[in-house]
């Protein structure tokens, strides 16, 4: 039922999305990370809700009957009358039952967890716990307690026990029900924590980091410039269907664009050839030359992916791989962390050259990939892909802001001059003049100040942030992240593909090992360049 449910609640939010989408209309309102990541903090937050809410219903209807036995009542004034806010079962609760209900075998499984206890009655309430713990064959492996601030007479006590899984949900039930008890709350360990989130750990596992918030755009949306236009929403699907079977370690398929898909290519590729010597970074300039002088860019065809990937592997490490469309958040970010950029293959519709309502291979062929193959902006992105493992819905939207306000509309300063950056700007003409001209407001990059800024999604930006430098962005970045509320560090380990948690002494002493030796070819080098010089 749970399923099912949050299932439903999924398709309604999705509509609700979608209705927006339709009411506001192409070619004004466009696909925004940002506007997703919101969205996805909503249906997560709901979802969530629906599960918890279903399993602490099936624990209020349980026959588990109270093990503590004492002269006090069972209950408190207040779940006498119905408000009981300790009944039934906890974020963490939920994951171990679930975990029970998912493998038969598990219940057996021995559990350690941390229990934190209000003692009403001090030793005495603590006596009666310890002997029901011993009754459902638990061991105590530590025990400490401490007066209570507020409430000098009770006691607060915290335990570590290990026990069966099915006996520590029992167990739990019986010490809510007890009255010698002001509150039981379990802290989870061992895999049983829901504050402990899943994200990729390996390349691989962005096979399952590829959940759109669309399927196809041109199915769904009347307004969508290929609506009616079923020889295009056959082709979109054709290609969507590729990307959906694309697996880590295949090559990038092979698209072969048609006679209309390379003329598309071409008017996009001549008008940004036309803006780019005075409006882009030095950075993008660079790189678009040498794509130029490799013949990657032509103005007679559409890019292969893999040809790009192949240059950005060997400028960067960036590679690409297929997606079928927009991405969530949460997924198109975590690729970055992994050098890896998730790209769509199909092309905008004939009609609409020079604009799309959500990504397409002319997009980022043209806006991202050529700042992916510069070593310090490929450093940035993956910063922020490295950033968003682990990190909160909140703050993923606050990291899909930044992007947005970077990666997408960045602006920065070059001899005096403001110059784009942005993916979103080099692609569109129209907004780069926008951008670019005084009609908007310009503001220093700050990435406390930036993750906040509203988006925009109804016409050109009223503000952009202007970095210094790609570098002076970089490290404002680096700063903010680092006051970031996830408890603990990630690197990249490049040879490896993995990303390391930095969480214990002994991974910590590798990395000081691996940074000596750095330490030692970079002073040997210096010493090695001063002795030529001589």
């Amino acid at each position: 039922m749970a399923a099912v449910a949050a299932a439903q609640k999924n398709r309604e939010m999705f509509a609700i999305k979608k209705s927006y989408s339709i009411e506001n209309g192409y070619p004004a309102r466009r696909r925004s990370l940002v506007d997703d990541a919101r969205f996805e903090t909503l249906v997560v937050k709901q979802t969530k809700q629906t599960v918890l809410d279903e399993a602490r219903q099936r624990a209020n209807d349980s026959s588990v009957e109270p093990e503590i036995v004492d002269d006090k009542p069972t209950q408190k004034p207040e779940q006498q009358n119905g408000n009981d806010e300790d009944a039934g079962l906890t974020e963490e609760e939920v994951v171990l039952a679930n975990a029970i209900a998912e493998d038969p075998e598990a219940e057996k499984s021995t559990q350690r967890a941390v229990l934190v206890l209000r003692l009403r009655e001090g030793m005495n309430s603590l006596s009666r716990v310890l002997k029901t713990i011993e009754k459902y064959q638990g061991s105590v492996l530590h025990l400490e307690t401490r007066p209570n601030k507020k409430e000098t007479t009770q006691l607060d006590a915290l335990l570590k026990v290990e026990l069966s899984r099915v006996n520590l949900l029992q167990l739990l039930k019986s010490l809510r029900q007890s009255g010698t008890l002001e509150h039981v709350t379990l802290v989870g360990e061992d895999n049983i924590s829901a504050k402990n989130p899943w994200f990729p750990r390996h390349a691989s596992e962005l096979d399952n980091c590829n959940h759109l918030m669309t399927k196809y755009e041109p199915d769904l949306d009347m307004n969508h410039p290929g609506f009616s236009d079923k020889e295009y929403r056959s082709r979109r699907k054709q290609i969507a269907e590729i990307a959906f079977a694309y697996k880590f370690g295949d090559s990038v398929p092979f698209i072969e664009y048609t006679e209309t898909e390379n003329k598309t290519w071409n008017a996009v590729f001549t008008m940004v050839c036309e803006l780019m010597p005075k409006h882009a970074c030095l950075e993008y300039r660079k790189v678009f030359r040498t794509l130029q002088e490799e013949g990657i860019f032509t103005p007679a065809k559409v890019p292969q992916l893999e040809d790009m990937s192949n240059f950005m592997k060997k400028h960067t490490g960036f590679t690409l791989r297929p997606a079928a469309g927009l991405l969530t958040a949460r997924d198109f970010l975590a690729s970055l962390a992994f050098r890896i950029f998730q790209s769509t293959q199909y092309v905008r519709h004939t009609k609409t050259p020079f604009h799309t309502p959500e990504p397409d291979c002319i997009h980022e062929i043209l806006g991202h990939m050529p700042l992916l193959a510069d070593p310090s902006f490929a450093q940035f992105s993956q910063e922020i892909g490295l950033a968003s493992l682990g990190a909160s819905d909140q703050e993923i939207e606050k990291l899909s802001t930044i992007y947005w306000f970077t990666v997408e509309f960045g602006l920065c300063k070059e001899n005096g001059d403001t110059k784009a950056y942005g993916a979103g700007l080099l692609s569109a003409y129209g907004e780069l003049l926008h951008a670019l001209s005084d009609k908007p407001e310009h503001r220093p990059f700050d990435p406390a100040k930036t993750a906040l800024q509203p988006y925009q999604d109804q016409e050109y930006q009223p503000v952009y942030y202007v970095a210094d430098s790609i570098d002076d962005m970089k490290d404002k970045f680096r700063r903010w992240v680092s006051q970031m509320s996830r408890p603990f560090e990630v690197r990249f380990n490049p040879h490896t593909c993995r990303v390391e948690v930095l969480d214990s002494v002994e991974k910590l002493e590798s990395l000081v090992h691996q940074l000596n030796t750095e330490v030692m070819h970079l002073g040997n080098a210096i010493n090695k360049m001063k002795t030529s010089e001589l």
